[in-house]
Order: C-alpha cells, then structure tokens, then sequence
C-alpha cells in the first residue's frame, strides 16, 4: 500500500503479539478473555503516549480505538459478531490509528467473508446464509415491525467463527504489506 506507513516501533511487535495471543485464545476456548483486552488498551495508550506525546497519543489511541469499536459494534448489535471481537478490533485500533484500522477491518470483512462462505458451502447452507444475510440488510424499522407483530426472527445459525482468528489475519495482513 504506497503511501501507508508502518506505525513506530515497538507498534507492529506488540500488535502482532496481541492478535496472535486473542487469536489463540479464540481458537481454543472460543473466548477472547477481557484481561487481554484491557492490557493491550493499557499498553497502547502508554506506548502512544510515549512515541507521540501524552495529548497526540491520547488522541491517536482514542481515535483508533473508537473506530475499532464502531466498525464492529453494528454487527455485535444485529448478533453477526461477538463482543469480545468488537474489543479486540477496538484494542488494535488504539495500537495502530484510525487510519489502518479502516483498512485492517476491510480486510478482516473479506478474510471473515470467504472463511463463512467455505464453512457454509462444506456444511451444505449456503441457503440458511443467504437468508440469514438477507435478514441482517433489513432495516432497523422492518425487523421492529415484526416483532411486535409478534413475529420473533427465525434465524438458524450457519455455525459460528472465531471471529478472532479473522481479525488477527486481517491485522497480520495488513501489517505485513505495510512493510513490503
């Protein structure tokens, strides 16, 4: 990505450390456990603080978290996600900015995307996910309408991810073509 920095070091260390731990985690317990969250939220804003000044640090880690955390939270809300993934993206985003963030969740979308369709493809619902994305593209409004119609929403799981893991993936990839 020409013109796409690599933040400072020990950023990209410390990034890479974190992901692989939660994605790990994830993998193993299918939990990406809150201790890990806070110490890497913990450790951004000092390292952010030390590299650029406790104010533009503070800024840059704030920032970054919150784009994380706004990425996500929209899926978390509609039950595409979990919370732990919306902290994770939220505790990558204080390490690395707004900025490649953005550009870590798209990858982490496609990476997430092509992993979902295989599971439901070698699974056999490739329907059940096409209705259960159907279901999630509705308006706010429509899906209100219907459950006080008393209509409850009948979705059936395809099956879950370690949503962990594509995020890691996403970060890793995104890490690593900076550097290129």
């Amino acid at each position: 990505m020409p013109g796409f920095p690599l933040p400072p070091h020990p950023i990209p260390a410390c990034v890479a450390l974190l992901v692989i731990v939660t994605a790990s985690t994830d993998l193993v317990s299918r939990r990406i456990p809150n201790p890990i969250i806070v110490a890497g939220l913990v450790g951004a804003l000092l390292v952010q603080g030390w590299l650029h000044g406790p104010l533009a640090g503070s800024v840059t880690w704030f920032a970054g978290a919150l784009t994380g955390f706004a990425l996500l939270l929209p899926f978390y809300l509609l039950r595409g996600m979990a919370a732990g993934d919306v902290k994770l993206l939220m505790m990558v985003g204080a390490w690395v900015g707004a900025f490649m963030t953005f550009h870590i969740a798209l990858a982490t979308f496609v990476i997430g995307g092509i992993w979902s369709l295989a599971l439901a493809a070698r699974r056999g619902r490739i329907g059940h996910l096409v209705t259960n994305l159907q279901y999630l593209m509705t308006s706010a409004t429509q899906r209100g309408l219907s459950r006080a119609a008393g209509e409850p929403p009948a979705l059936e799981s395809v099956g879950s991810l370690p949503y962990g893991v594509a995020i890691a993936a996403g970060t890793l990839g995104v890490l690593f073509t900076t550097l290129a």
